[in-house]
């Protein structure tokens, strides 16, 4: 398959049909996907901007999930990868994110029916309709999409899709550490100080750590696994400092209730708790970050602490402010979004943070995905906008309801079910947004 359509031009209807769906992201969604539009007998092309396959994964590889094995593969995806005999890991044991990747993404994305159909280095820089903008509306829905990619020797070229599945997630679209959502004014001075939510600090980047004061900011689990893991750093590495700047008077989502239905999640807590207590680490609660800049070889962030203004001094900072959909390359598309988390409308109030963890979010599919552009979707921890509490398992249920209506099948679509255990199921991404996690 190359990336440019050359599909003789006939009547719109019977052209798409001729098309691939187009899957952005080769994240455990993205390839999931790929798995369900196989089995459904549906061509696909699978975009990836990243030089691997789930690129964002490996970023925080050497983080271990909550939830084992037995949640984190897809029914569908097990069938194709045993049919090749693959191997199903320990179903009691929690991975690394390396070990997601290594041991069951990268089996899946390696069976020829899908490793032919992936586009590596190629970032999606824009959707639309083939020759429409967002204000026409004639003969819409059977045009064909226009997916504008970058390829890795930098052309520019637009595919053709007969439907496209957004799958790529929110990792590299971070909140920013100014607490007004803006970006932080100085941001553009202090950004070689600044590393992404989940640093390898006991490996990869432990140098950049290493005697030296970091400031985490961020309320959530991706904050909490970096403090540990600094405390830590700090018992071998004399003048290791770790700071914690949280803009309420607590972290609640850093929980060590006993009521937690992960108990591994409620031992964070806990951990966190007895490093706190043990001076490993030093609590800046109530602040709110207005200003970065650079000063004596690291950086200050100023804001107000309880209504007085305060100035903080690190030579690390760690931005561990959860994420955001990036809906720039979607400004040709008719999106119906909802106006506080950026979820589908028919989604948002099913997944409000203010409401739900992972394990009260109900199963939902193509209905509560759709938008008025037919055709088009978007799926996994980018479909919940700005809330914390997707489940990798619920991504699974999403793209197999998707992909039914794709395929025609409307019962299979609109019968959505996820069947959890009562501990829960939750994504490798919802770590990285501050919520809960896998």
């Amino acid at each position: 398959m190359t990336l440019l359509d050359l599909t003789p031009r006939v009547a719109d209807t019977d052209r798409l049909a001729t098309l691939p769906v187009a899957i952005i992201g080769a994240g455990p969604i993205g390839l999931v996907a790929a798995a369900h539009l196989l089995e459904r007998g549906l061509d696909f092309v699978v975009f990836e901007a990243g030089d691997d396959i789930a690129a964002s994964v490996r970023s925080w590889g050497h983080t271990r999930l909550f939830s084992p094995w037995r949640h984190l593969v897809d029914p569908v995806a097990l069938r194709l990868l045993e049919e090749q005999g693959w191997q199903h890991p320990e179903p009691g044991a929690a991975p690394t994110g390396r070990e997601l990747v290594e041991r069951y993404l990268e089996p899946l994305a390696r069976m020829e029916e899908i490793a032919s159909r992936i586009r590596l280095r190629t970032e999606v820089v824009a959707v639309a309709r083939e020759g429409m903008d967002r204000t026409r509306t004639r003969a819409r829905a059977a045009t064909p999409f226009a997916v504008r990619v970058r390829t890795d020797d930098g052309e520019i070229v637009d595919v053709a899709a007969r439907a496209v599945i957004d799958a790529s997630g929110t990792y590299r679209s971070p909140n920013p550490l100014s607490s007004s959502g803006l970006d932080l004014l100085g941001s553009d001075e202090i950004a070689d100080h600044v590393m992404p939510a989940l640093p390898d600090v006991l490996g990869r980047d432990r140098a950049v750590f290493a005697g030296r004061r970091t400031l985490v900011v961020g309320a959530g689990h991706s904050a909490a696994n970096t403090l540990l893991a600094l405390a830590e750093l700090a018992r071998d590495e004399p003048g290791t400092t770790a700071a914690w700047a949280i803009r309420n008077s607590q972290a609640v989502r850093v929980s060590s209730s006993a009521d937690d239905e992960l108990a591994d999640r409620a031992r964070l807590g806990s951990r966190v708790d007895r490093a706190i207590a043990d001076g490993l680490i030093e609590v800046i609660d109530g602040f709110e970050i207005e200003r970065g800049r650079r000063a004596a070889g690291g950086v200050e962030l100023t804001g107000t602490r309880r209504g007085r203004l305060e100035t903080l001094r690190a030579d690390v900072v760690v931005r561990a402010t959860g994420f955001r959909p990036d809906l720039g390359i979607l400004r040709e598309i008719r999106l119906e979004l909802d106006d506080v988390v950026e979820a589908p409308k028919r989604l948002a109030p099913l997944i409000d943070p203010n409401v739900h963890l992972c394990g009260t979010v109900e199963p939902h599919g193509f209905r509560e995905l759709q938008h008025p552009e037919p055709g088009f979707f978007v799926v996994g921890m980018k479909s919940y906008g700005r809330a914390p509490t997707f489940l990798l398992a619920t991504g699974y249920e999403q793209v197999r309801s998707v992909t039914a209506w794709m395929a025609g099948d409307a019962a299979a679509a609109a019968k959505v079910e996820l069947v959890l255990p009562a501990t829960g199921v939750c994504s490798t991404d919802s770590a990285r947004a501050g919520g809960c996690c896998s």
